[in-house]
């Protein structure tokens, strides 16, 4: 008998047929003999819709506030699901965050996960009991309902399965593993049996959309069995992301090419050329909570330098204000921004032990005529930022070049 944390999107259960399909999986397991966690997210379009509906009377929602309406997406799923889990002779209990006692810091609408207190699911697993959590929420420790941002139902299943040190924690979605790249944009794109922590780590970070970024940050840290599985297709293996890359063959040296639209690019011109005047641009933005992603700083002359960076899209002009109101204090002579950006990266831990994979990038995105904005790297990813109505040719592109396709077969340069 196994412990089993199996995580269901929101298109999973997007509407009552399909919680019902989910019950009928999760029927299997128990027949099998596991014990069974369950984290959920809100019906497809749910939270979208309370987004808006907030959008409606407040056009930026007091945080607080939207995490308690955010919240009760997960809670209706919860429902339904026990019942429908009930309806087919099993025992099942649901549970909010709360009830849970998921602690998280009070970063609202982007909380973190502090500790879990796991005795209330142990309890009712003991009692035979199917436990379905809703994801995507905790509490603070004066009680205020958190949220833990986009994706957030993931890092709930992983972060449970790490409490309760399950054998394997499901993760299912709408798509079948990880693939090379996202397949709507090249229909070419293939599915990998299996992903390091490592590279899985960065397509999260770098733009992926089947798994959260903290979930494989908790995977990783706490040696969470995690794999990928398709909520629709019943015999499918998925893709299990591994600790170690095999080094018993030969592997390719990209793994996949993750993108995101939701870029926005800041300069900040003719600053200072000085000590701290990087931290005087960064410290009221990192104060406000706003994720820097990519940095640049050109080298100075005449004293003075150009520093550019990126945001989220939608904490642009939060950026682009608060900016503004230190632009005389940091003595910058403009502050400009492009929100039409986009970034594209390549990642594989066969980098490591391969030269040439950046001039091979940037040969084949010339070759295209795309112009490289900014450029980062790390052992194992190279990211570029780009004019956004190039994206998906670039995917495309690189996707061929490294013949992700076949298998992704050293590239000749």
């Amino acid at each position: 008998m196994a412990l089993i944390v199996q995580k269901y999107g929101g298109t999973s259960v997007g509407d009552p047929e399909r919680i019902k399909n989910v019950a009928r999986r999760i029927a299997r397991f128990r027949s099998m003999g596991h014990q069974v966690v369950v984290v959920v997210s809100a019906m497809s379009g749910e939270t979208n819709r309370l987004i808006a509906l907030a959008k409606s009377i407040q056009d930026n929602p007091d945080p607080r506030e939207l995490d308690v309406m955010l919240s009760t997406g997960e809670q209706v799923t919860i429902a339904l699901l026990a019942m429908a889990l009930k309806e087919l002779g099993l025992k099942a209990k649901s549970y909010t965050g709360s009830q849970v006692r998921i602690v998280t810091d009070n970063a609202h609408t982007k909380a973190r996960i502090l500790s879990i207190d796991e005795d209330n699911i142990r309890t009712a697993l003991n009692e035979g009991q199917v436990v379905v959590v809703a994801g995507f929420q905790g509490v603070d420790e004066n009680g205020n309902i958190t949220t833990l941002g986009r994706g957030g139902s993931d890092t709930t299943g992983v972060a449970l399965a790490a409490a309760l040190r399950a054998d394997e924690c499901q993760i299912y979605t709408d798509v079948d593993g990880v693939y090379t790249t996202d397949p709507r944009i090249v229909p070419e794109a293939r599915r990998l049996e299996t992903i390091t922590f490592e590279e899985m780590l960065e397509l999260a970070s770098l733009g992926s959309k089947v798994l959260q970024i903290r979930s494989v940050e908790f995977a990783g840290k706490y040696k969470v069995k995690l794999r990928v599985l398709s909520s629709f297709d019943e015999g499918g293996d998925g893709t299990l992301i591994t600790f170690e890359d095999d080094d018993k063959m030969e592997k390719a040296i990209i793994s996949g090419i993750a993108f995101n639209r939701d870029e926005a690019k800041i300069t900040v011109l003719g600053v200072p050329d000085k000590p701290g005047i990087a931290y005087q641009i960064l410290g009221p933005v990192a104060e406000a909570n706003i994720d820097v992603d990519m940095i640049i700083q050109n080298v100075g002359a005449d004293g003075t330098t150009d520093f550019t960076f990126t945001v989220h899209r939608n904490e642009y002009a939060k950026a682009i204000g608060i900016l503004k109101n230190v632009q005389a204090h940091i003595g910058a002579r403009e502050i400009s921004g492009d929100e039409k950006i986009a970034k594209v990266s390549v990642v594989g831990v066969g980098m490591r032990s391969h030269v040439g994979i950046a001039s091979a990038m940037f040969r084949t995105l010339a070759e295209e005529g795309i112009n490289i904005q900014m450029i980062s790297t790390s052992e194992i990813k190279i990211s570029v930022v780009i004019d956004e109505k190039y994206l998906e040719l670039a995917v495309r592109v690189l996707h061929k070049a490294f013949n992700l396709e076949q298998g992704g077969s050293p590239l000749l340069v």
